[in-house]
């Protein structure tokens, strides 16, 4: 398949590409392309034009300034996946980004990128939601921070409006006593997540302090499990206990929201969604030890 035809500009800033957004109100911002040139080729998009924001250098990189995680919106996979400042202190980061895809997929896609096309069977967009992320998007009124429970609005829907770009993802490091991990049911030739759970917890002397734990591919965004986390804060970070914590997940969800598809069924997705929602509580309980 081809993709409909359409003018190409080359921004060299993000105020240049924010002139262009302007001049064209029709086109496209295009960084590492694999969210949107597949969209292009089935046309279920038709921009007039494609802004290339993907040599615009400062917005790349990672970096730490006391408790926050600055992360430049044309990051790539890989390089979030090999940051020593991630793997540290918000390791299920690092950790989803390992995961996607293949190494081709990793070394071009962003997180940018990945975030604003917003698929429910992304990995990070939970991860995100798990960690308390928050987004920085600079627009015709200049520039704003949007939380990760505001940001995900729906299905492939995200508080990026057509003039906005997404500068900077800016994530709370981990401490002392907490660990984060991600763990996905993943398909066998795509690699989307059939169901991803990202947890953060926090522990002292064996006991669960705090937790935040989130799904992605179970419904049209990502969601935070309240149920699990209130099972988790209080008690002891055991097998058992972990166990039936997870078990919790479906609690609050409306089963008209979780999704179904050729992968999997709505019912088959919510009966194992406490399985992955387990295994990384497990591992981060483990780290945060």
């Amino acid at each position: 398949m081809y993709a409909p035809e359409f003018d190409y500009h080359r921004a060299g800033s993000v105020a240049e590409a924010a002139e262009l957004l302007s001049k064209h109100p029709d086109s496209k911002l295009l960084a590492g392309g694999h969210s949107l040139i597949p969209i292009l080729k089935v046309r279920l998009a038709s921009p007039s034009a494609l802004i290339d924001i993907g040599r615009i250098d400062s917005l790349r990189g990672i970096s730490s300034d006391g408790g926050t995680i600055r992360i430049g919106s044309l990051t790539t996979h890989a390089e979030l996946a090999s940051s020593e400042v991630l793997n540290v202190a918000a390791t299920a980061l690092s950790e989803a980004a390992g995961m996607i895809g293949d190494p081709a997929v990793r070394n071009r896609g962003t997180i940018g990128g990945n975030v604003a096309h917003a698929d429910p069977a992304s990995d990070l967009p939970a991860v995100l939601a798990c960690l308390g992320a928050e987004f920085v998007i600079s627009g015709p009124e200049g520039e704003r921070t949007v939380g990760a429970s505001d940001f995900f609005e729906g299905l492939m829907t995200t508080a990026v409006g057509e003039q906005d770009i997404l500068t900077r993802i800016e994530v709370p490091a981990s401490g002392p006593g907490e660990g984060s991990a991600y763990a996905k049911f993943a398909h066998p030739a795509s690699r989307y997540a059939v169901i991803g759970a990202a947890a953060r917890i926090a522990s002292s002397g064996g006991t669960c302090t705090g937790a935040s734990v989130a799904l992605g591919g179970l419904v049209p965004a990502p969601v935070r499990a309240g149920a699990v986390e209130q099972a988790l804060v209080g008690g002891p970070l055991t097998e058992e206990s972990i166990a039936a914590a997870s078990s919790a997940v479906a609690d609050g969800l409306d089963d008209d929201e979780v999704l179904g598809d050729v992968y999997a069924s709505a019912g088959y997705r919510k009966a194992v969604a406490h399985i992955w929602v387990r295994r990384a509580i497990t591992a981060a309980a483990g780290r945060s030890g």
